[in-house]
């Protein structure tokens, strides 16, 4: 006995590759409208009925359109999240939390990649907002003229991160940077520190900590750290070279405040390479508590900043914004945590 199988239709629309709705219901022997339902609405369809469309949708590879469904309701269940870097693993906790937020919400996210001198962000966010998503999440609060006028025109959520300022385009979730820099004079000083000095990258938001830092240490010692500044995204080579070219300039320094973990793991390094004892000599701190901090050695004092509720609070603006619920507070302050231990 010869069984024939239907064929799996070869061609969808003209000048198209693309299996469409019509051809899953063909093979199916169904309704377009069934197609649609199995695909959005599977309860509504008996187990027999349902079992054929998802045989005929596996055999042709047809997937759904969902910018069509997402233009019928002016909704794209997208949203669009710009960092720096993927390469900066202090923000990955936040990435993460967004996405699993965002995806048990049933929306997508898109990671875009801006660079750290925001070159690139103009045109990231002029294609991004051309697509018409359901939310932007945006790393920092510094975007050019143009960037800013095309958010705030472009009346989709916008929700600002890893940041603080009483201006923000939309909505905002982060911390000072600034705060945390004194802090970190504060406690340096406060343990023993006279002549500190600072390793940072050069990106606004690393300045900011800087110039916190830098302000701090003005009025508690009246004194200008020495500052080596370096490239970002950071490395420990680069916080190695920052310690040694700081030690040959000005050998008396006691205290260097990372901006980065990474640059605080290379500075220990050096340190450890020189000879120079940690903390009694030279007390290190960084910033970002990632993974390694705690287990380096000695372990590493920083500042620990709650990635995972930057990404969660960020997700809930969106999606209260996009199903319009009012928003009560639209600037969120989580503040940050000193995680003191041995290496200051």
């Amino acid at each position: 006995m010869t069984t024939r199988r239907t064929p799996v239709p070869r061609r969808a629309r003209k000048g198209s590759g693309t299996m469409t709705l019509d051809d899953v219901a063909r093979l199916a022997k169904v309704s377009a409208i069934t197609v649609s339902r199995a695909l959005n609405n599977p309860d509504q369809l008996s187990p027999e009925t349902l079992q054929r469309v998802q045989r005929a949708v596996e055999r042709t590879g047809y997937v759904p359109n969902r910018l069509a469904g997402g233009l019928a309701s002016a909704r794209s269940r997208l949203v669009f999240a710009i960092v720096p870097t993927i390469a900066g693993l202090v923000f990955l906790e936040t990435v993460q939390a967004l996405t699993d937020a965002l995806t048990a919400e049933g929306y997508e996210v898109v990671l875009g990649q801006s660079g750290y001198d925001g070159a690139r962000e103009d045109d990231l966010l002029d294609a991004i907002i051309g697509r018409r998503p359901d939310g932007v999440i945006l790393t920092g609060v510094m975007h050019s003229p143009h960037g800013r006028k095309r958010l705030a025109a472009a009346g989709i959520p916008i929700v600002e991160t890893w940041d603080l300022t009483p201006t923000p385009i939309d909505m905002l979730v982060g911390f000072s940077h600034e705060k945390v820099g004194a802090a970190a004079a504060e406690y340096l000083v406060s343990r023993g520190a006279r002549n500190p000095a600072i390793i940072s990258a050069d990106d606004y938001r690393a300045g900011l900590r800087r110039e916190g830092f830098t302000r701090q240490c003005e009025k508690l010692l009246g004194v200008v750290p020495p500052a080596r500044l370096v490239k970002a995204p950071t490395t420990l080579g680069r916080g190695r070279r920052g310690l040694a070219a700081l030690l040959e300039r000005w050998p008396d320094i006691d205290a260097v405040f990372c901006s980065s973990d990474v640059l605080a793991w290379g500075a220990l390094v050096e340190a450890q390479a020189r000879g120079l004892e940690v903390p009694g000599r030279l007390k290190v701190f960084g910033f970002g508590d990632l993974d390694f901090a705690a287990e380096l050695h000695p372990a590493l004092s920083t500042f620990r900043v709650d990635g995972t509720a930057i990404g969660r609070q960020a997700a809930r603006f969106v999606v209260d914004r996009a199903e319009g619920r009012p928003i009560a507070q639209r600037i969120v302050d989580l503040g940050f945590t000193l995680m003191a231990r041995d290496s200051a």
